[in-house]
C-alpha cells in the first residue's frame, strides 16, 4: 500500500471512527432524558399551584391504583371536608400526586391500548373483566350536564355526582393531577423490555407525553414536587 494510499485509509478510519462517537454520544443523549431540567416543563403551572390560596391544602402521594380505591380516597376527603367539616369548596384545594403504577392512569385510552398498559400492570377494565385496553378510571359516567354540582344534592346518593371518584369527576370539582416525568421513563423502560419492543425509549416517552389526559401537569420529578408542595406550598400530605 502506497503512502497516499495508507493516509487516505487512515483519514477516512479516524473519520469513520469520529462519527461513530458522535453517533453513540447522540445516542446516549437521546436516551439520557431520566432528568429534566427547568427549561423542559411548565415550571411556572407548577409555581401557580405552590402560590394557591385556601384553608385547606391536601396533597396525595398515590403510587397504587387499587381498582381505583386510590381516587377514592381523594373524593372521600372534598366530601368530607365540605359537609362533614364545613369548609366551603371554594376554601379547598386538592393535588393527586401519581407516580409508580398510578402514573398510567394520567394517560389516554390511545396509551392504554397500543402499549397494552392492562395487561402488563395486571389492571382488568371493570366493564370486560378482560386486560384494560382503554383507561378506565379516567372517564366520568356524567356526561357535562349532570355532573353540575347543586347546593340540593344528597352526597350519600351513590348516583349522585358527588360520589364520582373518576379522574374527569375529580378534576371537574378542581382537582389538579400530576403526572411524573422520572416515573415515566422508568416504566417505559420496563415496558420496553416486558414486551420486547423496538421502539427507542425517548420515541415511546414522547409518544405518551403527547396522549396525557386534559389538564395533567407532567412535573420533572414527583418526590421533588411532593417536598416543594409540602414545604413551599404547604399542603399536608396524605399517602395511599
Amino acid at each position: 500500500m502506497g503512502e497516499l494510499t495508507r493516509r487516505s485509509f487512515a483519514s477516512k478510519a479516524a473519520a469513520c471512527f469520529a462519527a461513530l462517537g458522535v453517533v453513540s454520544r447522540l445516542n446516549q443523549n437521546a436516551e439520557a432524558q431520566l432528568v429534566w431540567k427547568t427549561t423542559q416543563w411548565k415550571l411556572a403551572s407548577f409555581e401557580e399551584l405552590l402560590g394557591e390560596k385556601a384553608r385547606v391544602k391536601q396533597l396525595f402521594d398515590i403510587t397504587r391504583v387499587e381498582d381505583g380505591a386510590s381516587l377514592a380516597k381523594i373524593r372521600n376527603s372534598l366530601n368530607g371536608l365540605h359537609f362533614g367539616f364545613g369548609v366551603p369548596v371554594d376554601q379547598i384545594r386538592m393535588i393527586g400526586g401519581l407516580h409508580g403504577p398510578a402514573n398510567l392512569l394520567n394517560y389516554d385510552d390511545y396509551v392504554w391500548s397500543k402499549y397494552k398498559i392492562g395487561a402488563w400492570l395486571k389492571i382488568n377494565d371493570p366493564r370486560t373483566r378482560e386486560p384494560a385496553v382503554r383507561n378506565p378510571f379516567y372517564q366520568s359516567s356524567f356526561g357535562e350536564g349532570a355532573a353540575r354540582i347543586t347546593a340540593s344534592m344528597d352526597p350519600d346518593d351513590e348516583r349522585s355526582p358527588l360520589q364520582d371518584a373518576s379522574v374527569q369527576g375529580l378534576q371537574r370539582r378542581g382537582v389538579r393531577f400530576l403526572s411524573c416525568h422520572t416515573a415515566l421513563e422508568e416504566q417505559v423502560r420496563q415496558l420496553i423490555n416486558y414486551y420486547s419492543l423496538s421502539e427507542a425509549p425517548e420515541a415511546i416517552v414522547s409518544d405518551m407525553l403527547s396522549h396525557t389526559v386534559p389538564h395533567v401537569l407532567v412535573v420533572a420529578s414527583m418526590v421533588s414536587a411532593i417536598a416543594l408542595l409540602q414545604s413551599e406550598g404547604r399542603y399536608s400530605y396524605v399517602t395511599v
